[in-house]
Formats: structure tokens, sequence, C-alpha cells
């Protein structure tokens, strides 16, 4: 467990998009089984649930799609075509090696985003907004490419939902949104083990108005 662990420390310790493409680089061919499959990855399936049971459909964006864990989620479900977009070209590659995406999208989260207004009618998340990532100031841009009505379903990790100001982004929403909800989980499985085993998160869904 202790290279598990170790990925995770190192993984919460990025400070830059460029930290994170250097960093994914080499984890992409062992991500799904070594972290996800060995922490008993709980995000992935909690949110793609939490989209379902909201009546979420397609076209969906997966915001931070790594290798895919959440369209192969959504695949099971059937929610209708999902596109990928993450920094990573790497672990975009393993997540196009699986048959569940449309599209994949590489991009950086926080920049401006090279895809046009009111596309989406979904947008999930799981594991991008967390130390080291991604902040709340992506969610303008992907208020910007959902379409009036679309449902949001994305994790934050507890850590970071007051610390990095999600709950204030939130918050000043306002109109803009509705349906505004939380729902705290697990991020990993019972028998994880190591320093972040026992991680909590929020599952945040609301719709934009």
């Amino acid at each position: 467990m202790t290279g598990k662990t170790d990925d995770l420390d190192a993984v919460y310790a990025l400070k830059t998009p460029e930290d994170s493409v250097r960093y994914y680089r080499d984890w992409a061919a062992r991500y799904d089984r070594d972290f996800a499959a060995g922490m008993g990855y709980r995000s992935p399936h909690a949110v793609a649930a939490v989209f379902a049971a909201l009546g979420g459909r397609g076209p969906v964006l997966d915001v931070g799609a790594g290798t895919g864990l959440v369209a192969e989620a959504l695949a099971r479900i059937g929610t209708g075509p999902v596109d990928a977009i993450d920094i990573s070209a790497e672990m975009l590659a393993v997540a196009a090696g699986k048959g569940v995406y449309r599209q994949v999208i590489r991009a950086d989260l926080t920049a401006v985003l090279p895809i046009g207004n009111s596309v989406y009618s979904g947008l999930i998340s799981a594991g991008t907004f967390t130390h080291g990532h991604v902040g709340p100031e992506a969610l303008e841009e992907l208020l910007r490419v959902a379409s009036p009505g679309a449902l949001f379903a994305v994790t934050v990790h507890s850590a970071v939902y007051e610390r990095m100001g999600f709950a204030q982004r939130f918050a000043s929403l306002g109109g803009r949104i509705e349906g505004f909800r939380t729902e705290p989980f697990d991020i990993y499985g019972p028998d994880a083990e190591g320093a972040h085993a026992g991680d909590t998160g929020w599952i945040v869904s609301f719709r934009k108005a």
C-alpha cells in the first residue's frame, strides 16, 4: 500500500497545471490497477449514481476525466453520450481506449475551454476538485459550456471545500443555479489503507438556471 499512499501524497502536493501534466504522464498506465482498485476508489461510481438518480442525461462532459472511470460507470447506467476533458494526454489515451467516450478533449480546466456555449446537458466530475488540482474558479467556464437546465454532479474533497473557497463560490452563484444540494461520502472503500484511507468528500449537485 505504500506506493498508493506515496502517489496520493505527491498528487496532493501538486501546485500548477504543469505539475499535473508531469505527474500523470507516469501515473496513467498504473492508475486503474494500483490506485483505483487498490484503494477501492468510490468517487466515480458514487457521483455517477447521484447524476443518474437526479435524471442526468447526455450529452455529458466528464470534467477531469482521467482514465475514464466515471464514463465507465455512466455507460452501465445508460445516460447518453459522454465527452472527456482532461489536461493529461496520457490519461486521456487510457480513457479513449475504453470506448466509453464520444470524444476526448485535452485542455487546462483553469483556462478558457475550447468548447462553445451551452453545449452540454450534464457535467460530472470525480476527484478533480481536490488538493493540488482545480479550484472553484473553473466553475465559470463550466457554467458557460452548460445548457440551461444542465445538471451538475461533482465531488469536492472535504478538506478543500471551505479552505479553497468552494462553499463561498457556490453561495455566490445565487440565481444562476437551482436545486443546490450536498451529500457526504467516503472517497475510499473499507479495505483502503494509509494516511488518506479515511478521506471524505461532498457530492455537490445543482442545475444551471
